[in-house]
């Protein structure tokens, strides 16, 4: 975004552009190419220091002196700016709403238009052009796709204020506890040797589908895919566990998937924009790293919370002393849904020396 102050500019950027790409462009924009960035930021009222750093942290690229901003982009930063000013964000608070903004929503327009708009705007009859389909499509698709985004961002601000304002102060509203997962594909990068491209993604997309709603329907939440590693975190240990224990299980039954191998960890985590940072996930990530083929891993801490909510005994003599009692007492024997079973001390890189455990199902107990 970057200007002569002057404020003149051109419609250079246009001129050598497809027709179609700039009609497709102001179609979904709703506005047609006005400002040059100067002028969007005074019409806006914001220095162009701060209007560049706006543009920037959503994601786009700087464009010169060129006429390439609308009406609508004005607004944008007129409404940011605003927040700053009413004192209801910072200006740096404000450069983080852009940018974590714009992450999300490229990651989602570039999905849309690679899996889905091209299918959608392939020529139904022969001697049509991509063209000709393209326009019409995204004119009916565009306010559906709008009012569906507004609604899931809507339910996923209120379920995500609905965790924050539980928080028991005001320090967990940044720094929580929670139970941290990797789920890693094991032999993946020797798959991608072998395998064609097209059969490499459909395998990575169903892993990622597969793996997203398991976590959604368990109660967890999915932090980020990377391909051949999905990490995600649960407020409740026993959830963390039921969601690690049925990727393993889904996988195994999966004859195209690889073997799967899962890393835990239960402590304080630092959320940032959507993501989780801290000791905990380091530890989540390590584990991931030294697990078994199929099995699952959790830290001390995990296993501690496990013991300490009735999901798993301290040991196998601990259970059969809790069953003797009840029974004894004439009472309802615990019903414990997972098993624990200390493996070697080792050095991890940067975290010292840690002791992991290896998670399973208890004998006899169905998975809930």
């Amino acid at each position: 975004m970057t200007v002569d102050d002057s404020g003149s500019g051109t419609d250079a950027q246009g001129a050598g552009e497809d027709p179609l790409a700039l009609r497709l462009e102001q179609l979904i924009l709703g506005a047609e190419r006005r400002y040059t960035p100067f002028q969007a930021a005074r019409s806006a009222g914001v220095t162009m220091e701060l209007a560049t750093r706006f543009w920037r942290a959503m994601g786009f690229a700087d464009v010169g002196q060129a006429k390439a901003l609308t009406e609508a982009d004005v607004l944008a930063l007129r409404r940011l700016a605003g927040l700053v000013e009413a004192g209801l964000l910072s200006e740096a608070m404000a450069v983080q709403v852009a940018r974590s903004t714009g992450q999300t929503t490229a990651r989602l327009a570039e999905w849309q238009i690679d899996s889905f708009l091209e299918g959608l705007t392939e020529p139904p009859e022969p001697g049509m052009t991509r063209t000709e389909v393209t326009y019409p499509i995204v004119e009916l698709l565009l306010p559906e796709l709008e009012e569906f985004l507004v609604y899931v961002w809507r339910r996923q601000l209120a379920a995500s204020a609905g965790r924050v304002v539980q928080g028991a102060d005001d320090e967990e509203m940044v720094d929580r506890r929670l139970a941290v997962a990797f789920a890693d594909l094991v032999g993946f990068t020797r798959l991608t040797r072998r395998m064609e491209e097209e059969e490499l993604g459909e395998l990575v997309e169903a892993f990622e589908t597969t793996a997203a709603d398991l976590v959604a329907a368990r109660g967890g939440r999915l932090i980020k895919t990377l391909g051949d590693e999905v990490l995600y975190a649960a407020d409740d240990a026993g959830v963390a566990a039921e969601i690690a224990m049925r990727l393993i299980e889904t996988m195994a039954h999966d004859e195209t998937m690889p073997e799967l191998r899962v890393g835990m960890a239960f402590g304080t985590v630092t959320t940032r924009m959507g993501d989780v940072f801290g000791t905990t996930v380091n530890l989540a990530s390590r584990l991931t790293s030294i697990a078994p083929r199929d099995a699952v891993l959790v830290d001390t801490a995990f296993a501690e919370e496990l013991i300490r909510t009735g999901d798993a005994p301290a040991s196998e003599a601990a259970a059969a002393e809790a069953l003797a009692t009840a029974e004894k007492e004439g009472e309802e024997p615990p019903v414990y849904r997972f098993a624990l079973q200390p493996m070697w001390q080792r050095p991890v890189r940067g975290l010292g020396v840690v002791e992991p455990w290896l998670l399973t199902r208890r004998n006899g107990v169905p998975s809930s």
